[in-house]
Parts: structure tokens; C-alpha cells; sequence
């Protein structure tokens, strides 16, 4: 009896064993398992959030920026030194550009014009007259004239917008004077420049 009961028992014993080395083989085999799930989950968040930030530096970030730059307003050039001081109209011939400059001397706004065939000279003007509406002598509907000069030829040189937008053509052979403006930038000029507002023309 004594040998059946510690033969019993070493096998339980053994039983025992096997299954605990069974149980931790099992715990060996899955435990890398594990890592790897979790590695294999991390990697897919941060694989997921990789192609959201490429994403966005594709779509959003660079993409963005040049939203910026195309529908910002470029900066404007500055106010062309030599131009006088104190509230002016300043309008450079060779920019194609016009300057509303406060009395501070600061540009409030900054545009560019279409001229005629025939410019002003370099100089200090003043307005002298306006007018709401008229036409041009392109035949077309204009507004916000401002005029600023009549040469001894007889050619008066002045800021208007076309109501349809148009611009002048400098080589149809007409010896005008208009700056052509956009109707925005007529309206600009026609608040800023009353009768008697000093005009600077620049080369």
C-alpha cells in the first residue's frame, strides 16, 4: 500500500510538473504574441497619424500657405522717396502704381493704374476738379473722376474707373490722359482725393 500510495503520488506529482511547464510554455509561446499585437496597434496609430500629418502638410500645411500667399494682398511697394510730404495722391509713372498717403505719411492704400497714351510730367499737382460719373474719351461709362493737370496741348490728365471695368488702350493713337483705376480703387481715390489734394507725379 505504502508503494501504490508514493507511486500515486509521484505521478500527481509529475502530472503536476508537466502541466505547469505545459502552462508556462503556453505563456512563453503567447506572451510574444502580445508585444506584437500592441507594437503592431501602435505602429498602425502612429502609421494613421503619420498619413494624417502628411496629410495635412500636403494638403493643409504647405497648401495652406500658398492659399495665403495667392489670396493674401502682396505687399505693397513703399512710398517712392522723393515724393513730397504730408497728406498726397503720389502716382510713379514707371510702377504703373498710385499711393493714397495719409498725413502721417503712411500709405492707407496702394494700387495699380492703367495710363493713357500720354503722361504728365514729373511734378507737384493739385485736383481741380471731380466728377461722379461722365464718360471717357474712350466713349466708355466712367466714375470717380479725378482730375488733377491739363497740359498746353490741351490734354487732361486724370483718375477715373470705368463702370464696365475696361482700360484704356495706349496705342489707339488718341493722345489722352486718363489713369485708368478698377471701379474698387475709383472709389478709394474719390474719397481720398478732394478738390485741392496735392498730386506728386514720379518718374
Amino acid at each position: 500500500m505504502a508503494r501504490s500510495s508514493s507511486g500515486v503520488f509521484v505521478a500527481a506529482l509529475t502530472a503536476a510538473a508537466l502541466a505547469g511547464v505545459g502552462f508556462l510554455a503556453f505563456q512563453a509561446e503567447a506572451a510574444p504574441d502580445k508585444p506584437r499585437a500592441a507594437q503592431a496597434s501602435a505602429s498602425g496609430k502612429a502609421e494613421d497619424k503619420g498619413k494624417g500629418k502628411d496629410g495635412a502638410q500636403g494638403d493643409g500645411g504647405p497648401g495652406d500657405g500658398s492659399r495665403k500667399d495667392e489670396g493674401g494682398e502682396k505687399a505693397a511697394p513703399p512710398v517712392p522717396a522723393g515724393s513730397g510730404t504730408g497728406q498726397r495722391v503720389v502716382y510713379a509713372l514707371g510702377q504703373k502704381r498710385v499711393w493714397l498717403v495719409g498725413a502721417d505719411g503712411k500709405a492707407t492704400h496702394s494700387f495699380e493704374v492703367a495710363p493713357s497714351a500720354v503722361n504728365p510730367q514729373p511734378g507737384p499737382y493739385k485736383v481741380t476738379s471731380r466728377d461722379a460719373t461722365g464718360t471717357g474719351s474712350d466713349g466708355k461709362a466712367i466714375e470717380h473722376v479725378v482730375r488733377f493737370h491739363k497740359d498746353a496741348a490741351g490734354v487732361v490728365f486724370g483718375f477715373s474707373a470705368a463702370v464696365d471695368g475696361s482700360l484704356p488702350d495706349p496705342a489707339s493713337g488718341k493722345k489722352t490722359g486718363a489713369v485708368r483705376e478698377s471701379p474698387a480703387d475709383g472709389r478709394a481715390m474719390w474719397d481720398f482725393a478732394v478738390n485741392g489734394t496735392k498730386v506728386v507725379v514720379v518718374a
